[in-house]
């Protein structure tokens, strides 16, 4: 049993799920990290030089790797969850948390980071609101649990995360590190 977390670019999967999986003493991934290390070079390198097929294909190697994990906590890539073969590989494997958050605030954070665009010619906050509008249904679909984020701090966001996993059955095979034991 594994907890993916998902949702857009920006939206904290890594922040909050690094803290999770720290607190939880669980093991912590991240698809993009996870790329750039068998790349050993950065994933939006191959993106310029070969495309979004390649990624892709990589990306689904990494979820079949993922999908063998057990008690871990494991950030996906922010489009990860659009494509269903990706979901088919890991939805029997662990609990889907959606970081829903605003597209204003998934601008303003991603505003500074060098990423590669979906949609080419067109400027970031209509990149973001494209491929919200077209994968929405997917992030949702996905989602076993939805969390309003990006409103509260981290530590507030992450207290409701743990709370949320010690608290819900649908964790209860997880192997947690659960207070006072």
């Amino acid at each position: 049993m594994n907890v993916y977390f998902s949702g857009m670019i920006g939206s904290g999967k890594t922040t909050l799920g690094e803290r999770v999986a720290r607190d939880l003493r669980l093991e912590f991934f991240d698809l993009d990290r996870e790329m750039d290390r068998r790349l050993g070079y950065s994933f939006h390198r191959l993106v310029h030089e070969k495309g979004w097929l390649p990624f892709r294909e990589l990306e689904y190697s990494i979820c079949k790797f993922f999908a063998g994990l057990t008690d871990a906590v494991i950030c996906l890539g922010g489009g990860t969850v659009r494509y269903e073969w990706n979901i088919d590989v890991l939805r029997p494997t662990g609990v889907f948390i959606l970081l829903d958050v605003p597209l204003s605030e998934l601008v303003r954070r991603v505003r500074t980071a060098d990423r590669p665009r979906v949609n080419e010619g067109v400027s970031l906050e209509e990149d973001i609101s494209i491929i919200w509008e077209k994968g929405k249904h997917r992030y949702y679909g996905t989602a076993d649990i939805v969390l309003a984020s990006g409103q509260k701090s981290v530590d507030q966001e992450t207290a409701e995360i743990e709370t949320l996993i010690l608290g819900d059955s649908r964790f209860s095979a997880l192997r947690v590190a659960r207070p006072g034991r």
